[in-house]
């Protein structure tokens, strides 16, 4: 009878010090975050997973209000951004869902695909008040953080090929490295593609490998994954290489602009 008291007092302190954090909660004024997801789901479940994990919180109440429209249909992003045939534009449905979750309240939102940044004036375009969080600029400012002279990008061909990168990295003094060859591009590709988005956890990583020591040999200090698919990738198939993940600064970067504290780690 004693321990079962003793087991309800405790519940009912649990509960008290939540109810105290949800008043809190309620007086700060936080900003309720809405994530442009499907591209792809995993990245889109890794990201909500991380704002979770990065969250200063101290029971459920303490967590963020977070909307996740989770749409796959989105069309192939560098299929549209390099007109290979029979590709769809993708920043239509895009700009559809930003606006939805606009509708829903969300005041900021962030996009888990770095490719989809092609498009981020043209998402923009359709927002009143909501903030979109520029996925790419935020890792770039991170890199540059570190003191780095020279980083590597590992990213799909749209990522490569429109800029979307080197763009960011323009004025700030840090050299921006990309593969120098087909295969090792084409070896990034593979890994996304065949690898990550197919779900083959037995994939034949060797190529990605070669296209990740090879960055690191022109002397990259860190290789910046510039797919949200690669940090899926990295623990998938057991690489170690230092490495800057845009997810997670993207889940950091959201939860500031709420207004939520970010864990210490």
């Amino acid at each position: 009878q004693e321990t079962a008291l003793r087991s309800a007092n405790s519940g009912n302190q649990e509960r008290s010090g939540c109810a105290v954090v949800q008043r809190r909660y309620k007086e700060q004024s936080v900003e309720k975050l809405g994530i442009i997801g499907g591209m792809g789901p995993a990245a889109t479940a890794r990201l909500f997973s991380r704002v979770v994990d990065f969250t200063d919180a101290a029971c459920d109440q303490d967590h963020l209000d977070v909307t996740v429209l989770n749409r796959p249909s989105v069309p192939d992003r560098t299929a549209y951004l390099l007109a290979r045939p029979g590709a769809h534009p993708f920043a239509p449905m895009l700009q559809d869902m930003a606006r939805t979750l606009e509708e829903m309240g969300c005041a900021v939102l962030a996009m888990p695909c770095n490719t989809a940044h092609a498009a981020l004036g043209e998402i923009e375009s359709v927002l009143s008040s909501a903030r979109l969080i520029d996925m790419p600029y935020e890792a770039a400012a991170f890199a540059c953080s570190l003191g780095c002279a020279r980083v590597g990008l590992l990213a799909t061909d749209g990522t490569v090929q429109t800029g979307i990168y080197q763009r960011t990295f323009e004025g700030s003094g840090v050299e921006l490295l990309t593969p120098d060859n087909t295969e090792d591009q084409s070896a990034v590709m593979d890994i996304i593609y065949n690898g990550v988005k197919a779900g083959d956890l037995t994939h034949d990583a060797s190529a990605f490998r070669a296209a990740c020591g090879h960055l690191l040999a022109r002397g990259a200090e860190v290789l910046i994954l510039g797919c949200t698919e690669l940090p899926i990738a990295f623990v998938d198939y057991g690489f170690d290489e230092v490495t800057i993940d845009p997810t997670q600064i993207l889940a950091e970067a959201a939860l500031r602009a709420v207004g939520m504290k970010v864990k210490e780690r």
